[in-house]
């Protein structure tokens, strides 16, 4: 799986955690080196916040469900709107988590996504 968000420490906290849980995780810290990594990766899960400079999380979940539709994508947001969630359930965002991000219900919905659950 792939975590995206802009702030550096967060990106670093959560992967590490993943990877302590057994997931194969990375992280990157913009929507631009995301798809560069998934380009030149393979992954079957991205999570990513909404709100970030350069290309956000719902753009980033625009490109991929054109160029790459099987990825399943799960946004964040620390100050969410209604209108980022309709936006992101018409591009077929998996789910939609708020900030702070609460490590087991990640867990728990990754589990889920992974096993093809959601």
């Amino acid at each position: 799986m792939l975590f995206v968000d802009d702030e550096h420490d967060l990106v670093s906290a959560v992967v590490e955690r993943l990877e302590i849980r057994g997931f194969a995780a990375e992280g990157v810290t913009s929507g631009s080196e995301a798809l560069e990594r998934i380009e030149s990766g393979s992954f079957d899960v991205v999570v990513a916040d909404v709100k970030m400079p350069g290309l956000d999380g719902l753009q980033l979940a625009r490109i991929l469900g054109q160029r790459h539709p099987k990825i399943r994508i799960i946004l964040l947001s620390g100050h969410g709107s209604s209108e980022d969630v309709e936006e992101g359930r018409r591009l077929g965002v998996v789910d939609y988590l708020q900030k702070p991000i609460d490590i087991e219900t990640l867990v728990e919905l990754l589990s889920r996504t992974t096993k093809g659950g959601l």
